[in-house]
């Protein structure tokens, strides 16, 4: 511990630098800073045996320079003595001569120079054991210092031997100004003074306090009994934090310390002791006063910036022996010896004193009892008992209270009881409760302190073993164990839910009753139930527990039998003897129409009139009383249209024959008719009427044969295959008589039959034909290996040698036979079996992309071809139906969208076939939480509330919403994604009304509502009515003295946001009332005011120049009224600013501008800036925090040093603790003779003249003659002042009051090959007949430097400055001049080293009539003044003669050490919060030395957009882009228009889903779930192309480029004069070239910042490194040309999705087109790079005519992501050096400048 605190001192760089603090006074300290002021003797004695004869003796060593160490050691008995010296590296002694039966005595010092620390002492006792002992001189034990203390040294401890007691309180100072690491060293010291007594309760009592803004006590003198105690107490003290109120604290000892309950005895010594480090903010001298006369003698310790006047107005006399200060806390140790033998000195003093020399009397006659012991603890109660005290005791008194927020004892519970008794219960306690104890015993005259304890009650028990059982979709049970006594119990219950808080329901029953049934609950809902067991009104601890309602159990089991072509039954399950019915909704998944029909309790139906070969989705909904249950769905598909039967012939003459079939259906519409000659003759058609099975053929030819094709006509135009009949007319009959021979034809079987092409309802059957010719046709025949199924046989023609078999079963082995048919019967059978593939189920399902609306989901794709995928998901908790989507069968991932935020979802996957379904691939998904958390409300008024909630961090918008409980007022409003809080006003007393915050992402989406309810306060009686009083005219207050001579712009900025409320803004008011009314002079003379109240946006309650006497400003400040709002500290800085401090305002010039800024809260916004930004201006800033206002933010606001210009107060009623230095420092610095202005990082007191006379960036162009060029460093500015720039600017605004009589003059410059050999005055003041009064002169012909002005007397007086180094300053470099000017003396400092001094009288003061001029030549004459020309970087005048001593010339390249100077002006650092602007660029310098490779820097601003490249060739075809939006598969009510969305590319036409049924109408519910999701629309045209993404992120860093070439060698100039021999020229050249390096690195480096922010604003991410960040993206690739708007389709309702269509090939890149709306984010990867490819043409196109406003279609499917465009070529190697990253590139700009 001890150790970290002096490695905290090292680290932080505290160095003493020849620095001789204020010896601490008394005299033990005084002789001993003498002994010991360079070096402390060393510490931490220690020794070991080693041996039985070896000891080791160590230390540790001192603080300080030292040489060495001298160890003298003693043995005893003998007495010799031996000295020996050792190296500063060697801290041990090992002793070989070791007697273990002696005594040794140690001496050790440290040696330097002659001289000798004070010694560590110790002793070493002889013994028989080997273990290590040490004993300092002095004590009896092995006790040296203590080990753990690094502080103190290691010393002979001062013990107080007096027989006299006392009471000592030490009051400690416990400010923020003290710091932890110091306040270590306090405890240290406080340690080390109790050490010093004998602390025991009938001796030495100590208590301690500590203090800041407010005093408290850590401990009373009763509260310790034993040194021991006391010590650990101090090592456990904590630290405070605060203001320095020592006044306060000094009046809170004496009216809490010195008392007699606090352990104050009478006729005992007080001592008080005060440890402080500052000057207090309040008076001290009349509670030090109040003390002294109570008989205290006080003590007062100062420590750093303690005041010494003041703490000798708080010590008692004499202020040798009674006052102490010490330069720093390290060194407060070595008072300590001091301090106590003066304390105890004093104590012997006072204890005789008090006696007169009489012995004391018993301070045992009143004593407190002893031995408190409390018992028999309950909930309620406890007994607390004791011994009794001695002597006549009559009664005691039981003081007792909560130890937490309890009133003291004086103000406590009490009970009384008789002195005979010595216990008492103490009841109606609260439970779980610590309570504070104290007896005191009661004499007759006088009462004894207290004897203290604690005792916690227990808490009230609880019911145990909660559970819930018996749950079904409406009831759970709730059953508990008994709590013991209680009087009943109250069971809570409501649904979880993220929609708006249902109203939680109660029950409650007697103390018997165990178990209980919760009924009307809502199903597929968690609840959560809590049980209190009661004690009376009281409640115990909850008991909670949670389950969910069981879903209403859907249908089972749902299937299809009996499937043709028009019909099938369809069968299920029932779920449930409470089904009242069923509802059955099927819908074609291709078509948009839906059919419902409601059904009794039946378990089957027959689906009629439906299409062939049509693919339906059937729907089965259970119905309870309670509602619907979800939908079991299931899809089927209907088979094709039979063909006719048995087609026969018979009747057959030589020009007719009649055919004949069998009615395939009783569907039949028509039959349609065809025969045709075999050998190539016409068709003939006719239709047959459905009903008819015959027809004869009429009108053929003789001895013909013909093909009759027979097809059945159905419904919707529906045509069955063809069947096939051959047959052939007989020959004209003749009567002659002939005999026929019949000559049989050889049949033959196919060859090769063959299976292939097997899908899950299809295969493919083909042979190789051997005799075609004589081959009618082939009869195929095909049956299921099962026998399951009928035979099915097809007719092929003979020219046919393969078929298509379908629809099949899958997963089924079919025998399929081919038999070829001649004209004389069957050939040979040939036979073959086949499988069908089975209805894989896709897998291994993945979830992505979570987000707070959305997630994807991916899946491998089974083996068997499909026709695409069901996407079924639902929320597990949340009520609601189950939501489905069809996508294609090229599909393998899916975003599903507008889901609810933070809900868990089930996700199925189900490949879909022809005949059928595979298995479902389950699992589950859940989306982020998009809500605000911790909801609250505060400032409730009568008309207004406020509320606040902890942000969302995506959050982009909250839409707020207040509505009265009875519907009867709402209020709606939107604040931004960094708001916290608002307030809504308007509203009715005695209202209760529900706030509901929505959290809204930058899309769109918009979370559950975060509900609080609150109740307006009502409207309170009017009080009778009083008597008017007279109101005395107001005073103006008189001003201060130090007022007197203030002359500044004084602004106040004051925070009126919510939070301050009204009462504490009257106290804003008084305040400044009265920090004003202390200013003497107002108005254009004196110091003007100004007033601007800030919350959200700052208002100006009135200006500068708007009043110029005290009276008026004092009323309009009476005036000013209360605003409200949030806390923008920043934007109002910025509002001063812009707005105030300006020339239309009031504002003057060379007048101190002074900025007050009061805020009780933490900033909204950014104020690191501005802050920053406004103090380097010059404005002087005090910061003013109360309440809950950050420290760090108002160190940042304010200007520095700090502890002038931040003040801190815990609340408004303290402002008054303040308002006296906040006066002195704001007048102080209002003195216009010399303004604080900015300097190295803290303000100084000064003139800043480069911007005096107009010379920074904003403002030198408009001053003829003047260019800036680039500085010392290339982040400086540098003004170049030609012949023709005469520099003048009126005295009297400059210096208004004059010049100091002393001060430095401040110029960093260089002299040019131009700068003409005469003298001429770098600066000089003019009176108005234009002679010179003051001023240095530079002679570049003689090389001296000369300064003058007039004395006292009116003598005019010249110091002439030569020599070596003066020369430097004409060598052509720049360099930097303090000339100190001072009562006696002129000193020259060139580069901060002073090189000469010359005697002078004391000035007079100058008249401001006049001017004061730059660069004017010696020898100009009346108006013909000319200037010469030289460079100008720096000029100030610090009113002080030391700023040359504190100067580092950190402007100096050669003198410039990074450690000890700030960082240069818009450096670039990797924590800096704010981006500096770009700079103009520069001109290239020549090639400088490569350095080191630098941290990244910040990003510069984005560069011009370079030239287009040419168009690459299209990329490889991408993955498909993200699912469209679901639909909505169940009809609900319309909703209410919603705002026009964004145009996107239109999807194919979507397939009907199943409407709902409407519904009666009912009251207003929650929030209703999405229906089935529907089929995307049609595809529509092309849109317009979205506007360009942001820019990219940030990659990391390319490889390093090739080095470039050398530039050529340009023409040598001409031949120069031969110089002097110069000096060592500052390193620019290197420093311009790194310069132009860092800011091409950062323009780099922020223009892929500014795109990767886009994309981390738009999805979740983990936080990325900057150094870890992906590389950057390729340019991006042209937009294609707008395509004509397509005209609005017909509305379609939403259905059962349809497949996804095929994607086109991409269109040629064409031109930019216009700017169109923001389209939606894609998803993809990206592409390899591909070759430049020469440029498009110029694409042409324009948008359609507004097609008729048509109802919503359904949203389309996303399109595919585009082709990223090539990855550009990498860069030049970064170079980013904070020191130098944007700066000053200004000069010739005719050289070309490159791109990178």
């Amino acid at each position: 511990m001890q150790f970290s605190v002096r490695l905290s001192f090292f680290l932080l760089g505290f160095v003493l630098i020849a620095v001789l603090p204020h010896t601490a006074k008394g005299q033990e300290h005084q002789s001993f800073m003498g002994h010991q002021s360079l070096f402390s003797s060393p510490r931490r004695f220690r020794v070991k045996v080693l041996g039985q004869d070896k000891l080791e003796v160590s230390w540790k060593e001192p603080k300080g320079d030292f040489e060495g160490y001298k160890v003298i050691y003693t043995t005893r008995p003998g007495g010799q003595q031996k000295v020996v010296e050792l190296a500063k590296q060697e801290t041990k002694l090992v002793i070989t001569d070791f007697d273990p039966s002696k005594d040794y005595n140690f001496k050790i010092s440290a040696v330097n120079g002659g001289k000798e620390s004070k010694p560590l002492q110790g002793k070493h006792e002889a013994q028989q054991s080997g273990s290590e002992t040490a004993q300092t001189q002095g004590t009896k034990k092995s006790d040296v210092t203590r080990e753990n203390n690094e502080i103190s040294e290691a010393e002979d401890g001062f013990m107080c031997k007096t027989p006299a007691i006392a009471d000592i309180v030490i009051l400690v100072d416990g400010s923020w100004s003290i710091g932890r690491i110091n306040f270590r060293l306090v405890r240290a010291f406080l340690e080390n003074l109790v050490s010093a007594f004998s602390v025991e309760f009938d001796k030495t009592r100590i208590g301690l306090a500590q203090y800041s803004g407010d005093p408290r006590i850590e401990w009373h003198l009763n509260a310790h009994t034993t040194k021991e105690a006391v010590i650990e107490a101090v090592k456990n003290l904590p630290y405070k934090g605060g203001n320095t109120l020592t006044g306060l604290a000094l009046t809170f000892i004496l009216e809490n310390s010195f008392k007699v309950e606090s352990g104050s005895r009478p006729g005992v010594p007080k001592i008080g002791i005060l440890i402080t480090d500052g000057k207090s903010q309040d008076d001290v001298i009349p509670p030090a006063q109040s003390l002294k006369d109570a008989g205290i003698e006080l003590f007062a310790i100062g420590v750093k910036n303690a005041d010494e006047n003041e703490l000798k107005a708080i010590a008692s006399p004499p202020e040798e022996t009674h006052v102490y200060n010490v330069a720093d806390f390290s060194v407060m140790s070595d008072i300590v010896e001091g301090l106590t033998k003066t304390v105890c000195d004093r104590v012997d003093q006072l204890d005789k004193k008090l006696k007169g020399g009489e012995p004391a009397p018993p301070i045992t006659s009143i004593a407190p009892p002893r031995d408190l012991v409390t018992s028999a603890i309950t909930a309620r109660s406890f007994r607390v008992m004791w011994t009794h005290a001695p002597g006549q005791v009559e009664k005691y008194r039981v003081v007792y209270y909560p130890a937490s927020g309890g009133q003291p004892e004086e103000k406590g519970v009490f009970q009384v009881v008789m002195g005979t008794e010595n216990s008492v219960e103490l009841t109606h306690l609260n439970s779980l409760t610590e309570y504070q104890v104290a007896v005191f015993a009661v004499y007759r005259s006088s009462a004894s302190e207290a004897l203290r304890g604690s005792a916690t009650t227990l808490a009230l028990p609880r019911v145990n073993d909660l559970e819930l059982f018996d749950i079904t979709h409406s009831t759970m049970r709730v059953r508990w164990k008994i709590a013991a006594g209680a009087s009943g119990y109250m069971i809570l219950y409501a649904p979880l839910t993220e929609q708006e808080a249902a109203d939680e329901k109660e029950v409650k029953v007697g103390d018997s009753v165990n178990e209980v049934e919760l009924e009307g609950l809502t199903p597929a809902t968690e609840y959560t139930v809590t049980v209190y067991a009661m004690y009376g009104e009281e409640a115990s601890d909850p008991m909670t527990s949670q389950q969910t309602t069981l879903p209403l159990i859907p249908a089972r089991n749902l299937r299809f039998q009996d499937v043709d072509h028009s019909s099938v039954r369809i069968l299920w399950e029932s779920p449930s003897r409470l089904v009242r019915g069923y509802r059955i909704m099927y819908v074609k998944t291709s078509g948009l129409q839906t059919t419902e029909v409601d059904l009794g309790p039946v378990t089957s139906y027959l689906l009629k009139n439906l299409t062939s070969l049509t693919e339906y989705t059937v729907g089965v909904f259970a119905v309870y009383k309670e509602g619907e249950a979800a939908a079991v769905t299931e899809s089927f598909s209907t088979k094709v249209v039979p063909d006719p039967l048995d087609l026969r012939s018979s009747d057959v003459s030589s020009d007719s024959f009649r055919v004949s079939w069998q009615h395939p259906a009783s569907d039949v519409v028509m039959y349609r008719l065809i025969w045709t000659p075999t050998d190539g003759g016409d068709s003939q058609e006719v239709i047959v009427n459905g009903n008819t099975n015959t027809y004869l053929i009429k009108g053929l030819q003789p001895a013909s044969e013909y093909e009759v094709l027979l097809a059945a006509v159905y419904t919707n135009e529906i045509e069955s295959d063809e069947v096939v009949l051959l047959e052939t007319t007989d020959k004209r009959t003749t009567t002659v008589a002939t005999t026929t021979m019949t000559t049989l034809t050889p049949r033959y079987a196919v060859k090769n039959l063959r299976i292939d092409e097997e899908t899950t309802f299809s295969m493919r059957v083909s042979w190789q034909a051997v005799d075609s010719k004589n081959v009618r046709h082939y009869r195929l025949t095909y049956i299921s290996a099962k026998g399951d199924r009928a035979e099915e046989t097809r007719t092929v023609p003979s020219g046919q040698t393969s078929l298509v078999l379908q629809p099949l079963l899958s997963d089924t082995d079919y025998k399929v036979t081919v038999i070829p048919a001649y004209p004389e019967g069957d050939g040979p059978v040939s036979s073959q079996m086949g499988r069908t593939l089975p209805l894989s189920a896709p897998k291994n399902l993945r979830v992505s992309e979570e987000w707070y609306n959305r997630f994807r989901i991916s899946w491998d794709v089974p083996p068997s071809p499909t026709m695409g995928y069901r996407v079924v998901y639902q929320p597990v908790s949340a009520p609601g139906r189950a939501l489905e989507t069809f996508v294609g069968e090229d599909v393998n991932t899916m975003l599903i969208l507008n889901l609810l935020s933070g809900t868990e979802y089930s996700v199925k996957v189900i490949a879909s076939y022809t005949t059928g379904s595979s298995e479902a691939l389950a699992g589950k998904a859940k989306t982020l939480y998009l809500g605000v958390i911790n909801l609250s409300t505060y400032q409730v008024r009568m008309s207004g509330v406020c509320a606040q909630w902890v942000p969302h961090r995506h959050a982009s918008t909250y839409r707020l919403v207040i509505q009265s409980v009875t519907g009867s007022q709402m209020q709606e409003t939107k604040l931004g994604g960094g708001g916290s809080r608002h307030c809504f006003s308007n509203l009715k007393p005695n209202t209760e009304y529900k706030i509901s915050v929505y959290s809204q992402l930058q899309d769109g989406t918009e979370g559950p509502a975060v509900t609080a309810n609150v109740k307006t306060l009502p409207i309170p009686t009017p009080a009778a009515a009083k008597p008017p009083t007279t109101t005395a005219p107001p005073t103006i207050p008189p001003a201060k003295e130090v007022c007197k001579a203030a002359k500044a712009d004084l602004v106040f900025l004051v925070d009126g946001s919510w939070s301050i409320g009204d009462d504490n803004f009257l106290k804003i008011i008084r305040f400044l009332y009265s920090t004003v009314g202390a200013l003497d002079r107002i108005g254009p003379d004196g110091t003007q005011v100004a007033i601007a109240q800030f919350s959200d946006d700052a208002r100006t309650e009135f200006k500068l120049n708007s009043y110029g006497n005290k009276e008026r400003l004092l009323d309009a400040i009476n005036k000013i009224s209360y605003k409200g709002g949030n806390t923008k500290t920043g934007r109002a800085i910025q509002h001063v600013k812009e707005n105030i401090f300006i020339t239309e305002g009031g504002a003057r010039r060379g007048i101190p501008n002074v900025l007050v800024v009061l805020t009780d809260g933490r900033s909204q916004d950014d104020v690191n800036k501005v802050s920053k930004e406004i103090q380097m201006e010059g404005y002087i800033v005090f910061a003013i925090g109360f309440a809950d206002a950050d420290y760090g933010e108002l160190v940042s606001i304010a200007s520095k040093p700090s502890d002038r210009h931040v003040f801190f107060v815990d609340d408004l009623d303290a402002f008054q603790k303040i308002e006296e230095k906040l006066v002195t420092f704001v007048c102080e610095a209002a003195t216009a003779t010399c303004p604080s202005i900015p300097m190295s990082g803290s303000t100084t007191p000064g003139f800043r003249m480069m911007e005096l006379f107009g010379l920074v960036e904003n403002k030198y162009n408009s001053i003829s003659g003047v260019s800036m060029v680039p500085g010392t460093f290339n982040a400086f500015p540098c003004f170049h002042l030609h012949s023709n720039a005469l520099m003048a600017q009126p005295t009297r605004f400059i210096h208004p009051e004059g010049l100091p009589s002393d001060y430095t003059i401040t110029l960093l410059f260089r002299v040019l090959p131009d700068t003409p050999e005469e003298p001429f005055a770098i600066w000089e003041i003019l009176n108005r007949n234009n002679d010179p009064l003051t001023g240095v002169i530079l002679d570049n012909g003689g090389k001296t430097l000369t300064f003058f002005n007039n004395d006292y007397r009116g003598v005019f007086q010249t110091v002439t400055f030569e020599g070596p180094e003066i020369k430097k300053l004409f060598f052509g470099s720049f360099h930097k001049l303090h000339i100190a000017i001072s009562k006696t003396s002129a000193k020259v400092f060139i580069d901060c080293k002073m090189v000469a001094e010359k005697f002078i009288n004391a000035a007079g003061n100058i008249t401001t009539d006049g001017v004061e001029v730059l660069g004017r030549m010696v020898r100009s004459r009346e108006n013909k003044d000319n200037s010469a020309p030289f460079q100008l970087q720096n000029f100030d005048i610090i009113c002080s003669t030391s700023w040359a001593n504190r100067d580092k010339c950190c402007e100096l390249p050669s003198l410039r050490k990074e450690v000890d100077c700030p960082a240069l002006p818009k450096a670039c650092t990797c924590t800096q919060d704010s981006k500096g602007p770009p700079g103009p660029p520069g001109v290239p310098g020549g090639p400088g030395i490569r350095g080191a490779r630098g941290d990244r820097g910040e990003p510069g601003p984005v560069g011009p957009a370079g030239p287009v490249g040419d168009t690459g060739v299209p990329g490889p075809q991408g993955p498909p882009g993200p699912q469209g939006p679901s639909g909505r598969s169940i009809i609900g009510p319309p909703g209410s228009p919603g705002e026009r969305g964004q145009k996107g590319e239109a999807g194919q036409q979507g397939q009907q889903g199943v409407p709902g049924r409407p519904g009666p109408v009912g009251r207003e519910g929650p929030p209703g779930p999405r229906g089935l999701p529907g089929k995307d629309g049609p595809q529509g045209r092309q849109g317009p192309p979205g506007t360009m993404g942001t820019p990219g992120a940030p990659g990391s860093p390319g490889n390093t480029g090739a080095q470039g070439k050398q530039g050529t060698l340009g023409p040598p100039g001409p031949s120069g004069t031969k110089g002097e021999k110069g000096e060592r020229g500052d390193l620019q050249s290197a420093t311009s070239v790194q310069a132009i390096a860092r800011q091409v690195c950062e323009q780099l480096i922020q223009s892929h910042m500014s795109r990767y922010n886009s994309i981390l604003n738009q999805a979740p991410s983990p936080p990325v490194s900057i150094r870890t960040v992906p590389g950057p993206p390729g340019e991006p690739g042209r937009e294609g040309p707008p395509g004509p708007q397509g005209e609005q389709g017909p509305p379609g309702r939403p259905g059962f999705p349809g497949q996804n269509g095929q994607n086109g090939n991409p269109g040629e890149r064409g031109q930019p087109g216009e700017r169109g709306e923001k389209g939606s984010s894609g998803v993809g990867v990206q592409g390899p790079r591909g070759p430049p490819g020469p440029p498009g043409p110029q694409g042409q196109g324009r948008p359609g005519s507004q097609g008729p406003t048509g109802r919503p279609g359904n949203p389309g499917t996303s399109g595919r992501p585009g082709v990223p465009g090539p990855v550009g070529p990498p860069g030049p190697p970064g170079y980013c050096d904070q020191n130098s990253c944007l700066g000053y590139n200004v000069g010739d700009y005719d050289h070309p400048v490159p791109h990178f």
